[in-house]
């Protein structure tokens, strides 16, 4: 009998933790190809996020994925971390959590979630002033 992964129960139960405890969860995420984040805040193949509720809309953290959207410079961005790539996830304020191996995401067995960001760049917004 094949067990699924106990790697996404925990990351939520940790994630739930941090704010039963009025900490702020945050994830540690080993980036590959696969992995959609702001790529200019990348670092030797990682980024730490804030995955707080005040920081994300929409978060979703299923057995596969983890996808929320986020501003970054002002700019709102739509991330899809897979779940195998999270190496840490901890309370910001403390650091206590836990620290997961890493296993890259294969698109052979499983599908991409679906995106709900258009391929195309945003549109600027104009504002004006109204007296």
């Amino acid at each position: 009998m094949t067990m699924t992964s106990t790697k996404p129960y925990l990351i939520r139960a940790l994630y739930e933790w941090c704010l039963d405890n009025n900490t702020t969860p945050y994830i540690a995420v080993w980036v590959n190809e696969h992995t959609r984040v702001p790529a200019q805040y990348v670092q030797d193949n990682q980024i730490v996020l804030s995955i707080s509720q005040t920081a994300t809309k929409d978060l979703l953290i299923d057995n596969e994925w983890i996808t929320f959207h986020a501003r970054f410079g002002g700019v709102a961005q739509e991330l899809m971390i897979p779940v195998g790539h999270v190496m840490s996830i901890f309370a910001k304020e403390t650091g206590e959590g836990m620290g997961f191996e890493v296993s890259e995401w294969q698109p052979e067995n499983s599908a991409e979630p679906q995106t709900t960001q258009d391929t195309e760049a945003p549109k600027k917004k104009v504002l004006k002033l109204v007296k």
